[in-house]
């Protein structure tokens, strides 16, 4: 049982298609389905339930896959290690993050990592950065790029980067007047102990919300900590499509300010200060901690120390 044979079997358990599996294990469909059947035989359990239509892992494949990720693991530890020894150190780190943090502050880190360590490829995802957590835990990404949740999972360690104020916006003054719905608030309108007139505020003025996550959380405990209830126009996936909507005068949103600083419609949105102000983020890597074993994974993380 080799490390080829290992990674051909992650692969498909992470795509649960011949097709993709195939190419990110540069072999053939036909290759990759006879490595499978070996591995089968060798471990003596049906890994996959396969038809024309659909893959999926069987029990004993979702145990073996906890195996093959440790055992991936490990080999890379023990191999990076030897390479440390000799001065030099290469192979692959996969990374997640969204893409405004991509372009906001990972350019920097990736241009110091490429000058200390040229020869470590770093595999880029991006998406929803509310997926950051969940990615590394499943053992997906090596590293990910997110905000730190109010309750840290154990075994996940967590490196900030920087702490991004969460925000009110809404569209500013003259540019666009919302659609159908009521009128904004203005930020003295909404300041905490406003009693009934800041209820009626908030009751007549649409809100554009993240559907889920870390900034809904907030959000949702600040409106009831002001014994208030919004009017929500929207629940929306992605803060950039929540800044989008903004100004185009829908409601009020809230975004992370980091996205907001980085957005090309940042112009067209302004910030309402309101008190209480909402708890920001703190955003920085994820791992799991056992994979800071890893001499190419704590090569990256270090880079936060410079």
């Amino acid at each position: 049982m080799d490390t080829r044979s290992l990674r051909n079997f992650v692969n498909l358990a992470d795509s649960l298609h011949f097709g993709r599996a195939s190419e990110a294990s540069h072999v053939s469909p036909s290759a990759l389905s006879r490595s499978i059947r070996r591995l089968e035989q060798e471990a003596g359990a049906v890994l996959f339930e396969r038809n024309n239509r659909s893959v999926s892992l069987t029990h004993a494949g979702r145990l073996f896959l906890d195996y093959a990720r440790n055992a991936l693991g490990e080999w890379d530890a023990v191999r990076n290690t030897l390479m440390e020894a000799s001065g030099e150190l290469r192979g692959e780190v996969s990374m997640f993050c969204s893409v405004t943090a991509s372009y906001s502050f990972l350019f920097d880190i990736l241009t110091r990592f490429r000058r200390d360590h040229p020869r470590i490829e770093i595999k880029l995802h991006t998406g929803d950065p509310e997926e950051a957590v969940a990615r590394v835990l499943a053992g997906d990404e090596d590293i990910s790029i997110g905000a730190r949740p109010a309750s840290l999972p154990k075994g996940l360690a967590f490196r900030l980067i920087t702490v991004s104020p969460l925000v009110f916006i809404t569209a500013r003054d003259g540019e666009h007047q919302a659609v159908g719905k009521g009128r904004q608030p203005k930020p003295a309108e909404a300041q905490a102990g406003a009693g009934k007139q800041n209820s009626l505020v908030w009751s007549d003025s649409p809100m554009i919300l993240p559907e889920r996550g870390l900034a809904r959380s907030r959000v949702d405990e600040w409106f009831r900590k002001l014994g208030l209830t919004p009017n929500i126009y929207a629940q929306v996936a992605g803060n950039e499509a929540i800044v989008s909507m903004v100004s185009l005068g829908f409601g009020t949103g809230v975004v992370p300010r980091i996205v907001l600083d980085n957005s090309p419609l940042a112009d067209q949105v302004q910030v309402v200060n309101l008190r209480p102000a909402l708890k920001p983020y703190e955003v920085g890597l994820f791992t799991l901690e056992k994979r800071l074993a890893s001499p190419l994974i704590n090569a990256f993380w270090s880079q936060l120390g410079h």
